[in-house]
């Protein structure tokens, strides 16, 4: 029998990172084009949903908690509906700056798909910055965050590299370590500006590139016991949740076996978009910690809650209800064991 998920509308959280905006087109296939051996496809509508840290906001609101979101946008269109979509979703943005010359990053998809099929991914175009986020822009937000001492329940820190979670972030990072906020990073490539925090949920990528070795050598759950633990130990945070796609999540620290404790994935086989699931993950980690759950409870519900969004379509969310019913039939974390 599960444990009962805690309230979450108790906490106010924010939410500091790289907002994208994820792009959908939607399309039928007309024929073949006579100016290439590539398809026509005949438009058929598009949406913008919030993608990168703006995703994880968007978890932890529909999870029950109040979200306050930190970051930047271009002074494009983009921008300026990526705001709309987050005001309607009931998110405070008084905390995102809009940059002038600044271009927000947006990941373009074309689905297409015969009527009554399922879309099909044909390819994706990213608009990205030229280069890394102004100056004024991260200092901004660093003084944002510094305001927000004594306001919020917890931090959420979202980084998908381009430039919000930096020096300045970690700076401020710096004096609300010393305080009781529950500090929890999802990283890129940021593991090593930010010692020190009560957790961070690297994937095996983000793992291999601060550890400095080959991705591949992660497999072994020796190996990657051993690359866990030392990063975990050098960097002086308290939780490392690696996550491993298909492959389920395994927690690494204070209080867990050397080996770590193993979660199996959540949910169906037939994954149907595996976007933003890492977002959805920290977002559910972070809250169960901020509700004093222990740490192999937290990784359940963080697995259970990505078990939700992979089988949806695009950049998606999971609510109350879906986890509460998750969870009823979410495995169970166990000791990792290497027999020799």
């Amino acid at each position: 029998m599960s444990e009962p998920l805690p309230d979450f509308s108790h906490y106010e959280v924010a939410v500091v990172g790289d907002l994208v905006a994820d792009r959908y087109v939607h399309a039928e296939p007309a024929r073949v084009s006579r100016e290439a051996p590539v398809l026509v496809l005949r438009w058929t509508g598009e949406e913008l949903r919030p993608g990168g840290a703006a995703n994880a906001a968007r978890n932890l609101r529909a999870l029950g908690a109040r979200v306050r979101v930190l970051g930047c946008v271009g002074r494009d269109a983009v921008g300026r509906e990526l705001l709309e979509v987050l005001e309607r979703e009931q998110l405070d943005v008084s905390g995102i700056e809009s940059l002038p010359g600044w271009t927000t990053p947006t990941k373009t998809r074309v689905l297409a798909a015969e009527p009554r099929r399922t879309p099909q991914q044909v390819f994706r175009i990213d608009r990205e910055p030229v280069g890394p986020l102004p100056g004024p822009g991260a200092e901004r937000l660093a003084i944002r965050l510094r305001e927000l001492l004594g306001k919020v329940d917890a931090v959420l820190l979202s980084d998908y590299d381009y430039g919000a979670i930096g020096a300045d972030c970690a700076q401020t990072l710096q004096v609300l370590r010393r305080g009781p906020i529950p500090i929890v990073l999802d990283p890129r490539h940021s593991l090593e500006l930010m010692p020190g925090l009560l957790a961070a949920t690297p994937n095996l990528e983000e793992l291999a590139w601060a550890a400095h070795c080959d991705p591949r050598r992660l497999a072994d759950p020796a190996e990657l016991a051993r690359v866990a633990n030392a990063l975990r130990e050098r960097l002086g945070h308290r939780h490392l949740l690696v996550t491993q796609g298909n492959r389920g999540m395994t927690l690494f620290g204070v209080d867990q076996p050397a080996l770590g404790l193993h979660v199996e994935p959540c949910g169906s086989e037939a994954v149907v978009d595996v976007s933003g699931a890492g977002d959805t993950a920290a977002a559910a980690f972070l809250l169960a910690l901020t509700a004093r759950c222990a740490a192999p409870q937290a990784m359940r519900i963080a697995n259970a809650a990505a078990g939700v969004v992979v089988m949806k379509s695009g950049t998606a969310v999971c609510d109350r209800a879906e986890l509460t019913a998750a969870l009823a039939a979410a495995p169970a974390p166990r000791e990792v064991l290497v027999h020799s």
